[in-house]
């Protein structure tokens, strides 16, 4: 492989190679929601299972339904209870909001728009055109399908349940180990020494990968010692994907390549052309898929949205692709780009039909506050040239 920089594309490309599909587990359905489908989910019954009224009113023969008619009242059909007779010429039957509709009975006229006196009914002027009855079979039939992948929104819960269906078959959530690394990091509520600082990345990045459906476990910090990341590595060794923050780099300390180089790492690639997020390096080590990512916390989140973020949805079964994008208008004249693509954090205007995107001033891969103001990254393409306000741009929802 090239030592040179590959674009995100070919990152993806490779990573997703790494990514194998996980098997499949059934759950209840009340512990499905948010999870990949994996196998077609098939209704057992019809929906509605009878012909249903859509209105609280009365129901009747079509050669009844005229102005001044005047009908009796002979029984009531109520959900879960339905009415056992026939509804003949001149006769009706109260019927409420899904009750099944009586055999001969055409249509619903609504409760408004009778006069109601003992057991008579008088139809006034108003004559609707819908016969307000719901088809049986208008929903689903037996034998109709949830097809998948899908990931399992609330209503497709419900849709499933009236499927009649208790369980459904969903992949199995990607276990994820994150470590960061580096004598600098003290964990959250430590004192810092005079040369450390607190780690933060590992916990944008644990509460993505939860998102997306991933089990995380946050691991200790590895120190900058062989002996301590070898240890770390080993300990993650069950995991579907392991998590390196900092350390992937070529410096005397950045010990990541070389420890797992010597613990059998594949090398996928090392360097992308981008920023923020240049070193980062991906493999395959025994039956886990690495991922290095830098340690600045900007660069480290970003590439967490554009490479972690689509390998758990690839491990998971969902269609391979990229972070999904959408268009904006530029806000401001953007100057050209350099020869990296550029992920640079901004905030979206939605007042307008179409977006507006204004990128912060300062762009810094260290700058979490500034990231924490932004809802998306604007996408400035390898050697674009100068961008005037009012082009439409692509950018990264985050």
């Amino acid at each position: 492989m090239s030592g040179g920089l590959i674009s995100i594309e070919e990152a993806l490309a490779r990573l997703f190679a790494l990514c194998p599909v996980l098997a499949a587990e059934t759950v209840d359905l009340r512990a499905a929601a948010d999870r990949v489908l994996a196998a077609p989910v098939v209704a057992r019954l019809t929906q509605p299972p009878f012909a249903a009224s859509a209105m609280d009113g009365y129901a009747i023969r079509e050669r009844d339904h005229r102005a001044g008619a005047v009908l009796t009242v002979v029984g009531e059909s109520a959900a879960g209870r339905g009415f056992g007779g026939a509804v003949t010429d001149g006769n009706a039957v109260r019927i409420f909001t899904g009750a099944p509709v009586p055999e001969g009975a055409e249509r619903v006229v609504l409760q408004e728009d009778v006069t109601r006196e003992g057991a008579r009914i008088t139809l006034g002027n108003r004559l609707e055109s819908g016969a307000n009855i719901r088809p049986a079979g208008q929903d689903f039939r037996a034998g109709d399908r949830i097809e998948a992948p899908r990931r399992l929104r609330a209503a497709d819960l419900g849709l499933i349940a009236a499927m009649n269906q208790p369980q459904v078959q969903v992949t199995r959530r990607p276990v994820v180990a994150l470590i960061a690394t580096g004598d600098e990091l003290v964990m959250p509520g430590e004192v810092p020494g005079p040369d450390q600082i607190v780690a933060s990345n590992s916990f944008a990045l644990a509460a993505m990968a939860e998102a997306e459906g991933a089990e995380v476990r946050l691991l200790p910090i590895a120190r900058d010692s062989e002996e301590s990341l070898r240890s770390l590595l080993t300990l993650a060794a069950d995991a579907d994907l392991i998590v390196t923050i900092g350390g992937a780099s070529v410096g005397d300390h950045d010990l990541v390549g070389k420890v797992a180089g010597d613990m059998g790492l594949e090398r996928a690639f090392w360097k992308i052309a981008m920023r923020p997020g240049k070193p980062l390096m991906a493999g395959r080590i025994a039956g886990s898929v690495l991922l290095g990512l830098p340690g600045n916390p900007v660069s480290s989140i970003v590439c967490g949205h554009l490479f972690m973020l689509p390998m758990l949805r690839a491990m998971q079964g969902l269609p391979q692709g990229p972070a999904p994008r959408a268009t904006a208008r530029l806000a401001e004249d953007l100057p050209a780009n350099g020869p990296r693509e550029h992920y640079m954090r901004a905030t979206l205007d939605r007042t307008a039909a179409m977006p507006v995107i204004r990128p912060f001033d300062r762009q810094d891969s260290a700058l979490l506050s500034i990231l924490t103001r932004a809802d998306a990254l604007l996408v400035r393409p390898a050697g674009d040239g100068p961008v005037a306000a009012g082009t439409e741009v692509g950018y990264v929802p985050i």
